[in-house]
């Protein structure tokens, strides 16, 4: 059957470079890198390789980068060290409404320990106001944590003007750039960044490994205790095939971040362009310029974006929802209705983000079976025959 596979927020295949890389360190360079002994110097070399490499991207040093287990780890240590290491200046912690679940989960955590936390608003396009981030700094905040881009809407956030704004204040400034890293350009030092998570496998690394920045100077404790691994900071012997393979995966993408990101967009405008002319009452979620070079995010009125997904997959197309089952009841993206969206329509939405070797033809193809979808689906709705009714079509 035909597969188009549009989910490339969610993962993205490990691309052949970083699985050839990986290999040897199965079975031939497979000694511990923490050890002392000289076999233990080629496993070594390769996760220093890969360390120098993520740096060199970021502007950042080699050994202000730590390998994680992923995104999701890299965030929770951020977060939960920070409040450890600075809670005795302060328990105040700025975040915004739209962040990745590892955040949110991690600050309503915090919260039970004491701590306050500020979630701010974003506008309809999902960009939260670099002014109003200000007004809810205090002389007790301690850490401000806004994602570089959002995961569902794609929009990227002002991460600039908020370093700037963290810095004036002396308050430490940690970015989710799981969806970012390697697809746009990012530099540390001149956005004012202290601390940044991402995840190998959203740039054709493998599923399991990550980093977090580290800024020099910014003294947040160990997050997993028991060994002296990575400068004491992070325990637990390095996945160095992992590792490896996230760096080859980055330096690949970096290389080729301009020219990919061009023919993305591209790809991406057409698709919106399509999709907004040949299906009516559709929008676009997120800014239409300031967006990830890959996403699309839509909702469609009058239907739900699961029945939509089970239909697209039956035409071969891996797609993705901003909904989410939780406990047995189908509730809206927490990232749409904070743009302001009403209940009925999130529940129509549909997320695509498409990856290195999507074509115009694959995106030809997704338009035309999305358009008679939407019209079946509508068809069998009730919301929008009333509708219709009311409007004199029908």
């Amino acid at each position: 059957m035909k597969r188009i596979y549009l989910d490339h927020a969610a993962t993205t295949k490990t691309r052949k470079e970083a699985v050839e890389a990986m290999l040897p360190y199965f079975t031939e360079c497979y000694a511990n890198p923490s050890a002392v002994y000289s076999f233990a110097g080629e496993a070594k070399r390769g996760v220093d390789e890969s360390r120098e490499a993520i740096a060199g991207i970021l502007g950042a040093k080699p050994e202000e980068i730590y390998f994680t287990g992923g995104g999701t780890e890299s965030d929770n240590w951020a977060l939960i060290a920070a409040a450890d290491a600075y809670g005795n200046k302060g328990k105040h912690i700025i975040t915004t409404k739209i962040e990745h679940h590892a955040i949110l989960h991690t600050c309503a955590y915090l919260e039970k320990k004491g701590f306050e936390v500020t979630y701010l608003d974003v506008d309809d396009l999902g960009l939260v106001d670099p002014a109003e981030l200000e007004k809810a700094v205090r002389p007790d905040t301690i850490l401000i944590s806004v994602m570089f881009a959002n995961n569902e809407i794609g929009t990227i956030e002002p991460i600039k003007e908020i370093g700037a704004i963290a810095k004036k204040h002396g308050v430490l400034f940690h970015t989710d750039a799981v969806q970012a890293f390697a697809h746009v350009p990012i530099d540390v030092d001149e956005m004012n960044i202290d601390m940044l998570s991402a995840s190998g496998h959203k740039f054709y690394g493998p599923n399991g490994v990550g980093f977090l920045y580290i800024r020099k100077g910014v003294k947040i404790r160990s997050y997993i205790h028991g060994g002296a691994q990575e400068r004491k900071r992070r325990a637990g012997t390095l996945n160095t095939p992992g590792i490896v393979g996230m760096g080859t995966a980055a330096r690949l993408a970096a290389s080729e971040m301009e020219q990919e990101g061009k023919r993305q967009c591209e790809l991406r405008d057409y698709l919106i362009d399509r999709v907004l002319k040949e299906i009516p009452h559709a929008r676009l979620n997120g800014d239409f310029k300031r967006r990830l070079p890959n996403n699309a995010s839509f909702c469609f009125r009058f239907i739900e974006g699961e029945s939509m997904l089970i239909n697209l997959d039956l035409a071969g197309i891996c797609a993705s929802s901003g909904s989410a089952c939780t406990s047995g009841s189908l509730d809206p993206s927490h990232v749409l209705l904070a743009i302001g969206l009403p209940h009925e329509i999130a529940h129509g939405s549909l997320r695509i983000t498409i990856g290195d070797e999507t074509t115009k033809e694959d995106l030809d193809y997704v338009v035309d079976k999305l358009v008679k979808i939407v019209e079946n689906l509508r068809a069998m709705s009730p919301l929008y025959e009333d509708f219709m009714k009311k409007n004199g079509k029908k």
